[in-house]
């Protein structure tokens, strides 16, 4: 006999059993049978079993359910007819997991498919692989930039460049350097930039790799002509007055004839001509000399000696240094830092004097200000790293000069050198920061270093 309903099968079971047993025992001890109560005992216990068998039925499907989510298996459903309506809902939270489950694992295929197509397609070349070198994933640039079809191991790069490959397998989170290859007799330079995360307890660096010589070689070019025009100018602008002095100078003594072994006389307006002549040479000569001294000053910056100092320490010794000149220019310097504690690790000497040369260039824009101000500020910006600012409220720069203000020797003043700026932004280079500058006319300059 089927029973529909869950509960009434168990307690029927149950009291057939229990009638089984009181008829067991009234046909041993009431009418003495022997064979009979055999048979009922043999019968009570296979429907102890069966009874046992249809409790585990529902522990059977609760096992597969969750065997079918350890092993992803969620092409199964779940039908438990005929027991009861509470099994009914555990049936429907069964299928309704599997359904999720189903959509789930769609969504993250299809989100896989989508990355994977988004890094074979993409212009950089990126790997990733093990610490021991295993690869995980090689893009299709990467396969173009070194030329093969596949790689299992990132020291099979070793034919490519033994460097290279040294340099990989030590790379850590956040690290970026610069390699240089050559391939076939074409150099390239990789730029290479390294993070790590972990998948399935294993760590895993991913590397982009970009070859930039074409963008090295364009700006080290423009670099060179800006350079040369510069250089160019400044000997030109000394060489052409020494000519013509020169020139001028032969003419005057032309005339006079020294075949005849005698001494001849030269007026003083002559001598005086050749005089002035000679002065302005040596003066041209001077200023060459200066500008060569000046150019060499600029290839030997010193290296840095770093230490933490606090950025009010450094404010105090450039405003110190500065307050009678801005005192005598009538102009106001204000000190503002976020915090009195703020502190950076760089070499002193040198930031004072990227400050001193900035300060300086602000005070000569604000020679004919009204209400001359130069502020210099301290604060951590929004990626958290410390940024000093100068700022003046001057006539400002130009569009068109203001990108080439760092330029060596390029200069707005007349008595100026060209070289402050450029050894600035050098100094804030080897302090692995950067220097610009913003300009709005006639409102205020502003130039940051960050580091």
């Amino acid at each position: 006999m089927v029973y529909k309903n869950f509960k009434i099968n168990i307690v029927v079971r149950i009291i057939l059993i229990i009638v089984m047993i009181l008829a067991v025992f009234i046909s041993i001890y009431r009418f003495g049978f022997n064979v009979t109560p055999i048979l009922l005992a043999a019968l009570i216990i296979f429907q102890i079993i069966d009874l046992i068998r249809y409790v585990q039925k529902t522990n059977m499907y609760l096992t597969s359910f969750l065997e079918s989510i350890r092993y992803a298996d969620f092409s199964r459903s779940f039908k438990l007819e005929g027991l009861g309506t509470a099994y009914d809902e555990m049936k429907e939270a069964f299928n309704d997991v599997i359904t999720d489950f189903q959509k789930i694992r769609t969504e993250k295929e299809e989100h896989y498919h989508y990355l994977q197509n988004v890094i074979q397609h993409i212009g950089i070349s990126l790997i990733a692989f093990q610490k021991d070198g295993s690869v995980e994933m090689i893009n299709n640039s990467a396969k173009k930039l070194f030329q093969i079809s596949k790689l299992k191991n990132i020291r099979e790069l070793g034919s490519y460049s033994s460097e290279l490959v040294e340099k990989l397998i030590k790379m850590k989170s956040g690290d970026r350097i610069l390699v240089q290859v050559i391939d076939n007799d074409m150099m390239m330079q990789l730029a290479i930039y390294a993070t790590e995360f972990k998948i399935r307890m294993q760590s895993i660096i991913l590397v982009s790799i970009q070859n930039i010589q074409s963008e090295l070689e364009e700006q080290e070019m423009a670099a060179w002509q800006k350079l040369i025009r510069v250089l160019t100018h400044e000997i030109m602008n000394s060489i052409t007055p020494i000519a013509s002095l020169s020139s001028t100078i032969n003419e005057l003594l032309k005339d006079i004839d020294t075949t005849d072994n005698k001494p001849h006389m030269i007026d003083d307006e002559t001598v005086d001509d050749i005089r002035n002549s000679l002065r302005t040479i040596s003066k041209r000569s001077t200023g060459l000399i200066h500008f060569v001294e000046s150019y060499r000053n600029l290839t030997k910056v010193p290296k840095p000696k770093f230490n933490i100092i606090l950025v009010k320490e450094i404010f105090n010794n450039v405003h110190l240094l500065m307050e009678k000149d801005l005192k005598m220019n009538g102009i106001e310097c204000v000190i503002d830092i976020s915090s009195a504690s703020l502190e950076l690790t760089a070499d002193e000497e040198l930031i004072e004097q990227v400050l001193i040369n900035i300060v300086k260039n602000a005070m000569h824009a604000l020679s004919n200000a009204k209400d001359a101000k130069i502020i210099m500020r301290a604060f951590l910006d929004k990626r958290g790293k410390i940024a000093v600012q100068v700022i003046d409220n001057g006539p400002g720069i130009l569009e068109e000069v203001i990108d080439k203000i760092f330029v060596p020797f390029f200069t707005t003043k007349p008595d100026g050198s060209g070289i402050g700026l450029s050894l600035s932004k050098q100094i804030m280079r080897m302090h692995g920061g950067t220097l610009t500058a913003q300009s709005e006319p006639n409102v205020k300059t502003n130039f940051t270093l960050r580091f």
